[in-house]
């Protein structure tokens, strides 16, 4: 789960995909394209916004996307254009490329669709963005099921 700066959207995805999947089976972790937040912890709006619905992102860190990853990870999703953009710049080949993903085509497959960043607005922002990405998750978690 990939967004700008790791403290608002890429951790609400990743706690929410996190409760939706066994953790024995699969990993799931956050990144921003950009180093802003490092080892700091989701938004305070992230954070309530999530465990009003039972989702905890406390133990998370922000950390920067790295080439890594790539080898890291079966899918990359990312949570809009132009952060789509700035992963698929790290990449070192095709078979990279090709795990990069906008999470919301996931609803709406081929719209590219992206998750509006909540960070300059109010809590009802946030609201919106977990919805969406409630909605994503919850159909990541269920292809995942049917690839065991």
């Amino acid at each position: 789960m990939v967004c700008l700066g790791n403290i608002c959207r890429s951790p609400i995805a990743e706690g929410v995909l996190q409760s939706k999947v066994n953790s024995d089976l699969v990993f799931v972790d956050s990144a921003g394209t950009a180093a802003y937040h490092v080892g700091n912890a989701p938004d305070k709006r992230s954070i309530y916004i999530a465990s009003k619905y039972n989702v905890n992102l406390k133990n998370q860190k922000a950390r920067k996307f790295t080439v890594s990853d790539f080898e890291s990870f079966d899918t990359i999703y990312a949570m809009d254009e132009s952060n789509y953009q700035n992963i698929i710049k790290l990449a070192k080949n095709n078979s990279h490329i090709s795990k990069v993903k906008l999470i919301l085509n996931e609803v709406n497959p081929l719209s590219n669709q992206s998750v509006p960043d909540p960070y300059y607005g109010g809590t009802q922002g946030f609201e919106k963005v977990y919805m969406m990405l409630q909605e994503a998750c919850s159909i990541i978690a269920e292809k995942l099921q049917n690839d065991r």
